[in-house]
């Protein structure tokens, strides 16, 4: 397997540049290696990898994650997992932008089909962007409106009816404003785009303390003492299904990370959930008392023991 390059050397910033930066570096790069622009071998490879480096580097907890484990902060097997970005502009329901993978339809066809435009806001930005001008399609298409609701971690995962309060303007430019009740299916993510009636809402959904999610699959953590790890135990953990009850096997090691199957965020569209990850972390004793100091001691000594056998 290929070693992935560096994110920050792909986008050719500094590991302390600032979200402009990352982000005018990413925009120049992907209209310079647009498969549409650049026709040199590879370019296709190039675009997904900028478009890679920048879902990363643009959010602030998997920037954080990666500059802590480097790639190894998406790796499954190592117990990682994850992007999202951001675009500002109106939003009647108040909260930030932010998204960067979300669906797009023109008219018919499945509303939540996934598609990347690598962190601008639609196809027709993306056109504009690299080719100048406006829509492709002319000067009598009308995009259709686009609107951001804010949903806490809980709501997304749960799904959620929320009365809002929509402005727009008419033919004659006068301010008109319509009430409409927009049931949200539960799991939504943060980016997801839902069609309701003749508009589109893409969620923004807040953080939460104690999961991190990372599509349909959710991760935790517990911390445990030495003993426990050695020996084994059984925890009482919160997933977004309730409380689960999880066995930690004897000789985990520090780091591990224990699967509890379906545990996981409603799969949007579709039956069934994703999985929960708990990492287990180890409690290193800052200040044991006497007795534990002694029994640590013989547990060394042992220790020390069982390797002469050898």
């Amino acid at each position: 397997m290929a070693t992935k390059r560096d994110y920050y050397e792909i986008l050719g910033v500094t590991k302390g540049a600032s979200d402009v930066e990352i982000k005018s570096a990413y925009r120049k790069l992907a209209r310079k290696h647009h498969p549409d622009i650049d026709k040199t071998a590879g370019a296709t490879e190039r675009f997904k990898e900028i478009g890679e480096a920048y879902q990363v580097l643009s959010d602030a907890q998997k920037k954080k994650a990666y500059d802590q484990f480097g790639h190894a902060a998406f790796d499954r097997s190592a117990g990682f997992g994850g992007a999202g970005a951001g675009a500002g502009g109106f939003n009647p329901f108040g909260g930030g932008g932010g998204w960067q993978t979300y669906s797009w339809s023109s008219g018919g066809g499945n509303p939540n089909i996934q598609f990347d435009f690598g962190g601008f806001e639609d196809p027709f930005e993306l056109f504009e962007q690299i080719f100048g001008g406006g829509s492709p399609f002319g000067q009598g298409f009308r995009r259709r409106p686009t609107y951001q609701l804010s949903l806490t971690f809980d709501e997304a995962i749960q799904g959620v009816t929320k009365e809002v309060e929509i402005e727009s303007r008419n033919a004659e430019g006068r301010l008109q404003r319509k009430r409409m009740k927009i049931k949200v299916p539960a799991g939504v993510d943060n980016g997801t785009k839902v069609r309701f009636g003749d508009l589109d809402i893409v969620f923004n959904v807040a953080r939460n303390q104690q999961f991190l999610r990372e599509g349909v699959d959710i991760f935790s953590e517990i911390t445990v003492n030495i003993p426990q790890l050695v020996l084994g135990d059984i925890f009482e953990v919160d997933t977004v299904q309730g409380k689960v009850k999880v066995r930690v096997p004897a000789g985990t090691q520090p780091g591990s990370l224990v699967k509890l199957k379906g545990k996981g965020a409603p799969r949007l569209g579709s039956s069934g959930h994703g999985d929960h990850y708990v990492r287990v972390n180890l409690d290193v004793p800052q200040n044991p008392s006497k007795e534990e100091k002694q029994l640590y001691e013989e547990l060394k000594n042992l220790s020390s023991k069982k390797k002469g056998w050898f």
